[in-house]
């Protein structure tokens, strides 16, 4: 499983790189704040949704802890997906939320 750390990707977002964030949250988790321009899509409805995503991107896969962006990760690879998980998940971030 490809993985980064959260300071990485808030280290690439301050240099202004364009990552495409997958936030795998439930509603009211996603309510307390989440990563500036993630994407908000329930882990239960990943698998259905996938067809909203773009194949050539890469993107980063994110939960509370890193377990529910694990499995989310895991059906998006095998779907051809290029994806990375986010350790630690929101539990782990220090950046700002919006």
């Amino acid at each position: 499983m490809n993985t980064i750390q959260p300071k990485e990707v808030e280290q690439k977002l301050n240099q202004g790189e364009n990552l495409n964030i997958i936030d795998v949250r439930e509603d009211e988790e996603v309510a307390e704040g989440m990563i500036p321009g993630a994407q908000h899509i329930k882990l239960g409805t990943i698998e259905e949704r996938a067809s909203e995503l773009d194949s050539s991107k890469s993107y980063i896969m994110v939960c509370r802890s890193g377990g529910r962006s694990g499995k989310a990760y895991q059906i998006l690879e095998q779907k051809g997906f290029d994806v990375t998980n986010m350790e630690g998940g929101m539990m782990s971030w220090e950046g700002p939320t919006k």
